[in-house]
């Protein structure tokens, strides 16, 4: 075991795969020389040549569509795109294409290609920088999409999805990259795509969460731990498919639930997951299930963007309200 960030658990991943598969390759915009803009992929150019690590143009729908004929074609593209909010340029290619191979060769041909993209508020970054726009992915038929929470969960989320026979969306939680250590393995480790974690299991109350969220998350069950009050954690991990039976269990032993995301309030994945949540186990409720997202505005600039996001008061408070009733 090594305690790694994040950023050096997703390198571990990307190293691991390249060198025991040849197919598997990155590209994008400067992740050969510079090692990616966050430096996820520093070293690899050294290590595998700049015909596996390609600096590319900036240039995301040109990124995508070369991903796509690479995968086509027999490897397994790892593309990176800067910033979710510059992947709007490459919708085209993703809605169109990448999601569609399947269908549309009648289970034919099989697309192994991921599209990794950093995503979220919290860094105090520029407009663009800060989106957290997870359902445009996961609405789309096709694509599964994939958040990890924290340095092992990713290492081993982005081996599966590197290893996985149909296109994968991998969104990274940038203000989780470096914010803290966990301990990772040096063997390589896969998780199932499609199925989330019961990190803390209590009786009192269900908190579903994903990606950025789960660390206020958690800072808020071990507060109200400290009160008597014992919560099941359920971290998400993938966004499509949605692990809607997890969801169901939990929220059926505990008869509460608070929902954090941090996406738009409106049409948001919060609101998916609580539909489920009320078509699966509704007569099992105790209260109504409490939604903790982002505001439907734009992600405010710098400071302001911390009062825009969850926080440990504004989730503590919810989980006050659906315990009350």
């Amino acid at each position: 075991m090594s305690e790694m960030t994040m950023v050096e658990s997703l390198n571990l991943a990307l190293d691991q795969e390249m060198e025991s598969d040849e197919r598997v390759l990155l590209l994008g915009e400067d992740v050969g020389e510079d090692g990616g803009i966050f430096r996820v992929s520093e070293g690899l150019n050294e290590k595998y040549g700049p015909e596996r690590v390609i600096d590319t143009p900036l240039a995301e729908s040109a990124i995508v569509g070369t991903a796509l004929g690479m995968a086509l074609g027999g490897l397994r593209p790892v593309a990176e795109l800067q910033f979710m909010g510059f992947s709007y340029f490459a919708m085209h290619q993703i809605e169109s294409h990448v999601s569609r191979y399947r269908w549309r060769s009648q289970g034919g041909m099989h697309l192994p290609m991921v599209i990794r993209m950093p995503y979220g508020a919290g860094v105090r970054a520029l407009e663009h920088h800060s989106e957290s726009k997870e359902v445009f992915y996961a609405h789309i038929p096709g694509l599964k999409t994939v958040i990890p929470s924290g340095p092992r969960n990713a290492r081993a989320l982005l081996a599966s999805a590197i290893r996985d026979p149909d296109p994968v969306i991998f969104l990274e939680p940038k203000r989780s990259y470096r914010s803290f250590r966990e301990d990772v393995p040096e063997e390589p480790e896969t998780v199932p795509i499609g199925a989330a974690e019961l990190v803390r299991r209590g009786e009192d109350l269900t908190f579903i969460c994903y990606g950025a969220m789960l660390r206020p998350v958690l800072e808020v069950a071990d507060g109200l731990a400290d009160r008597g009050v014992s919560s099941d954690v359920l971290d998400l991990r993938t966004v499509a498919p949605l692990d809607v039976d997890a969801i169901e269990e939990s929220v059926r032993n505990t008869g509460r639930a608070v929902v954090v995301t941090e996406a738009h309030r409106a049409f948001g994945p919060a609101s998916e997951i609580v539909a489920s949540i009320v078509d699966r186990v509704f007569f099992y409720l105790e209260a109504p299930v409490e939604r903790v997202t982002g505001y439907d505005i734009h992600v405010p600039y710098f400071a302001r963007e911390f009062d825009y996001l969850p926080d440990v008061e504004h989730i503590e408070r919810a989980a006050r309200r659906a315990l009350e009733v």
